[in-house]
């Protein structure tokens, strides 16, 4: 849903709040009648115990809405509880960038993008620890997060929300973001899967992939998910894979995510993601949330069960797989806060305001740094310049738009534009700020050309429910005086600004990559993302040195839309209904090294104020897995983080990319420091997607180990022989 609805809907929902009853203190605390609290039984017993005390009217509300969405005080989807079997509500809410929907006074920490470039799966499980904590106290014990869907296409309009374009990172990441969210007794709903890579036509394309691709680029994320993250819940998607709808698929609802990957949690729809009831139910579907409130596994799911269309088993299964869950995650034992009084209450802490810009900061990634221009000296005169540093343009671009936007209205307005964390620390350094919106650029360039240094901000405001149009930044083609903030050529405004002062610094505020005519232009330029609420404050301790740069790109930066894998009609957005993957395994950089292209900025890429030197590569078998050990020295005179990423080139004969990412580790250095990082290499690290055989092999022949700063940019290599069995399987 797009932001600007959301904030809409707002009153109407407020007032849905107001009018409806209060909701009653968790069952779970209010009666001892049920012998299955007791905490010391199994989760598996304990759910058994319930379900053989539940008529199949029960077991029926437990596996659909009762409330039209934000209807239950701003949430997405409310199943009431049951007193009498002491089940409390299911409370479930949009996440990724905080708790989301309507819900107020939350914490907007940065998109998940930036969250992923950081490369710090530590700093994602205090993130998701946050997250639970927040959720919990307003109530909400599913949060539905989060994305973990591969970013095919650099103009998905929803590429914000996951993280990036490489499997293994996104797993990574995933699966400490799961860990925090779980510790909080919230369960966490990894969506969406499977093959969710565009907004447009999102409700009824069909990505049409083969079984390998699926395997190792679309998968492994709710894999990791699942396996190491011990995800409760998946989301099925809106779209449909090779002809068949998502929520409909039991080749991959059953087959694959609970049977191959051993999940033994509950699949709940996206909202209006069922189409059915039969089939749905047949496929592996548990959970129904849609637009009209048990629409298919209301009623019609009851009289499935008593036809015998769906046997009873099924909804067994459905409805014990939810309630082991709840147990599994605490929310009996530990029932969340009762509507509506969290609805209404402050849950941000100073704590989690800090952990907001902590992120901002490690995901902030600097691109380019000629001179170098950064950090900024002390007693400069600094133009900033562009809407996205006011308060008004750092409104628009410090989260995403869509159902994972965090509302921050009212007196909870309380976003830290670029321009007065800049102006803030341009006191404390004898600096001095002036400020031109680019409305005017003939003001910018006044600005620029009395400056020592400028400072140009632009932004791109992505948003579920749409695609990009292109790679270039928005904006119309006003360039003269009274432009207003959408009309504003940005990418002419930068270039006019350069011209005017030879030291100018790009600031983004994008979900993704874009076109960059100007690059050649300009001194420095700067990726910040979407960085949640503390987002000047955490771009002004980057531009003046207080934090060194550490993070990395977890999608590669195109020099253009020609040199994209997906470059067909066919391939994107689709025609006639399909999207044909036929770029394979070839995603993000992997089709860059393949076709041996230059992108604009690689995968894995990020600059620092200090320097790093790597030395001393050893790879050696241990037991089951690889060893890839290596010296990392921190050269310059600023203490800073360093992620060393190990990528594996596969044997020719097994048919895979020239390199994928297989293992790193986010190492901070003080000025001369050096450490040895050791890295293990499991079986997968090695192993292709079999189609004959429909599992995991790692093939015989020589492996080539690189070790480096990007993709492009890898200092030391090295190789193991494997004979395709001493690792095993």
């Amino acid at each position: 849903m797009p932001r600007k609805l959301l904030i809409l809907l707002v009153a109407g929902a407020l007032a849905c709040a107001a009018a409806g009853e209060l909701a009653a203190s968790s069952p779970a605390r209010a009666s001892s009648a049920c012998p299955w609290l007791n905490p010391s039984s199994s989760t598996d017993a304990r759910a058994r115990a319930v379900l053989a005390a539940m008529t199949l009217d029960d077991e029926i509300a437990l596996v659909h809405q009762a409330d039209y969405v934000w209807q239950y005080y701003g949430v997405a989807g409310h199943i009431p509880g049951n007193a009498r079997l002491c089940i409390p509500d299911l409370v479930l809410n949009d996440a990724g960038q905080g708790v989301g929907d309507q819900e107020q006074g939350t914490t907007a920490f940065p998109a998940p993008i930036a969250q992923a470039a950081s490369w710090d799966p530590g700093l994602q499980q205090r993130f998701g620890a946050a997250l639970g904590r927040e959720a919990w106290q307003k109530g909400v014990n599913v949060q539905l997060a989060p994305d973990v869907n591969i970013a095919r296409v650099p103009l998905n309009g929803r590429n914000f929300e996951a993280f990036g374009e490489a499997p293994y990172l996104t797993g990574r990441a995933a699966a400490a973001e799961i860990q925090g969210i779980q510790s909080q007794h919230v369960i966490a709903d990894v969506k969406h899967y499977a093959g969710n890579n565009q907004e447009t036509n999102r409700m009824t394309v069909s990505s049409d992939v083969d079984e390998r691709t699926l395997h190792e680029i679309y998968l492994p994320g709710f894999e990791a998910a699942v396996k190491d993250g011990r995800a409760g819940s998946v989301m099925c998607a809106y779209n449909k894979v090779n002809g068949v709808y998502m929520c409909e698929q039991p080749e991959l609802l059953t087959k694959i995510l609970k049977r191959e990957f051993g999940f033994d949690g509950f699949v709940v729809s996206d909202w209006g993601g069922t189409h059915s009831t039969v089939t749905a139910a047949n496929a592996g579907l548990d959970m129904e949330m849609d637009i009209q409130p048990g629409q298919y596994f209301g009623q019609a799911l009851k009289d499935a069960v008593l036809s015998g269309k769906v046997p009873k088993g099924r909804l067994d299964d459905m409805v014990r797989r939810i309630l082991r869950t709840m147990f599994r995650v605490g929310l009996f034992d530990d029932p969340a806060a009762a509507e509506p009084g969290a609805f209404a209450a402050d849950v941000e802490t100073a704590d989690d305001v800090a952990l907001s810009r902590t992120i901002a900061e490690e995901g902030t990634v600097l691109l380019k740094n000629a001179g170098p221009a950064l950090p900024l000296g002390s007693g400069k005169r600094i133009a900033v310049i562009g809407e996205p540093a006011g308060p008004a343009g750092a409104a628009n671009v410090y989260n995403g738009g869509g159902s994972s936007h965090i509302p921050e209205l009212g007196s909870k307005a309380d976003v830290v534009s670029p321009l007065a964390g800049m102006q803030q620390r341009a006191l404390a350094s004898g600096d001095t700020v002036v400020y031109a919106d680019g409305s005017s650029t003939a003001d910018a360039v006044a600005a620029a050309t009395a400056a020592d240094v400028a400072v140009v901000f632009a932004g791109q405001e992505d948003s579920e429910g749409t695609d990009r149009a292109s790679l270039a930044l928005t904006g119309g083609t006003c360039t003269l005086v009274g432009c207003t903030p959408s009309e504003v050529d940005q990418d002419q405004l930068i270039a006019s600004v350069a011209a005017a002062n030879p030291n100018t610094v790009v600031v983004l505020n994008t979900g993704g990559p874009v076109s960059m005519p100007w690059l050649g232009g300009v001194k420095a330029v700067v990726e910040a993302w979407y960085p949640g609420q503390e987002d000047g404050n955490a771009i002004a301790a980057v531009l003046f040195g207080d934090v060194n740069p550490s993070g990395k790109l977890p999608e590669t930066f195109p020099r253009s839309e020609s040199q994209l894998p997906t470059r067909t009609a066919q391939q994107y957005p689709g025609v006639d209904g399909h999207a044909v993957y036929s770029e394979g395994l070839l995603v993000g950089y992997r089709w860059y090294d393949a076709r041996g292209l230059q992108p604009l900025f690689p995968f894995g890429h990020g600059l620092s104020y200090t320097t790093f030197a790597y030395s001393g590569l050893s790879v050696a078998k241990s037991g089951g897995s690889v060893t890839v050990s290596f010296t990392v020295r921190n050269g310059g005179q600023r203490a800073g983080a360093e992620v060393a990423q190990v990528y594996v080139g596969d044997p020719g004969a097994a048919g895979e990319p020239p390199r994928q990412l297989k293992g790193f580790q986010k190492v901070f250095l003080q000025p001369g420091e050096s450490r040895v990082v050791s890295i293990s290499l499991g079986p997968r690290a090695f192993a292709a997607w079999d189609v004959a055989s429909h599992q995991w092999k790692v093939g015989a022949g020589r492996y080539r180990v690189f070790v480096g700063s990007s993709s492009r940019d890898l200092r030391l290599s090295g190789g193991i022989d494997l004979d395709g069995q001493a690792l095993g399987q």
